[in-house]
């Protein structure tokens, strides 16, 4: 039988189903159309901080307000390989003097294999720098110098000799890397006779220059899990914590034997000297095990610096 001949019956149901297979296209497209930011909505899940771009490396610092608390600042991944996405951190320092003050000095260099001079701000600071030994003891977070070539000098406090992890946190604000956080590490030596401290058995509190720090919620490992850190000071709350950085506190973590960093941020809204005596985190660590903390806040202009060991399931 020709197609001219069908009948009209026979017609009538090709129809229908040609009908029923553009809605289900027309259904399947719309499906399709949903906005992908949904993908990144879940608090905690969104690892690389979009941050306000720099006019220059040497530029007056501001204030990041597009980045969202409470987020993992330091891009995706663990922090502990010196290159990544094309960008390399680098550096002719292999060893530092023990137990001396001195200038630790490396480079960014870019997909094009030459230094990185662009970078954005992030909490007030283009480059964010950490330095730990390998038994979790001597942290330093500093803010580095660019000169005009890209090499940065980070200015180290003395350090006892062992092995030594040397971070840097930054986002560039150009090329294939621009918004994207990034950390990146390298290991140095600080020759001498060392010996090891035993990590601090894991608990919810300690105490710092007359402070208490408590931490609540329990955390496990690769899922997104309020955490809320308390200050007190001779039993009563702290309200007075003045913004360090943009914000009320600055939580970064290190995870026991491989120095896996992690970097977190409170939710709560700065308003001025008035901050504590709760903050609340989005807490993401991505493996199980000892974490080191360290809880940076400011007080009457000291900076105080809080740590201890969480247990992660």
């Amino acid at each position: 039988m020709s197609f001219t001949s069908r009948s009209p019956l026979r017609r009538r149901g090709l129809a229908a189903a040609g009908t029923a297979a553009v809605l289900a296209l027309t259904l399947a497209a719309c499906g399709a159309s949903k906005d992908p930011s949904d993908a990144s909505s879940m608090p905690g899940m969104h690892h690389g901080s979009a941050s306000s771009p720099s006019a220059s490396a040497t530029g007056t610092p501001g204030m990041d307000h597009d980045s969202m608390p409470g987020m993992d600042h330091g891009g995706s991944g663990d922090g502990l390989a010196d290159a990544k996405d094309g960008y390399r951190l680098t550096s002719d320092v292999d060893q530092l003097p023990a137990d001396k003050a001195g200038g630790y000095r490396f480079r960014i260099t870019g997909p094009n294999g030459k230094p990185v001079t662009g970078f954005a701000v992030d909490q007030t600071k283009r480059m964010h720098f950490y330095a730990i030994r390998s038994d979790l003891t001597g942290f330093q977070h500093l803010h580095p110098t660019m000169a005009g070539d890209g090499t940065w000098t980070a200015p180290l406090s003395p350090q006892k000799p062992g092995s030594w992890r040397m971070f840097a946190s930054f986002t560039p604000d150009s090329g294939p890397g621009r918004g994207k956080g990034l950390v990146l590490s390298r290991t140095v030596t600080v020759p001498g006779e060392s010996k090891r401290s035993p990590l601090p058995a894991a608990t919810t509190s300690t105490e710092v220059d007359g402070y208490t720090v408590r931490v609540k919620g329990a955390p496990m490992a690769g899922m997104a899990h309020p955490l809320t850190v308390s200050v007190s000071k001779g039993g009563k709350p702290v309200t007075d914590l003045q913004p360090y950085l943009d914000t009320y506190a600055h939580l970064t973590a290190f995870h026991e034997g491989d120095q896996a960093f992690a970097h977190l941020h409170p939710e709560t809204e700065v308003n001025g000297d008035h901050g504590g005596p709760n903050l609340s985190f989005h807490a993401e660590l991505p493996k199980p095990g000892n974490w080191r903390m360290f809880l940076q806040f400011r007080t009457d202009g000291t900076l105080h610096t809080a740590a201890l060991t969480l247990r992660v399931g």
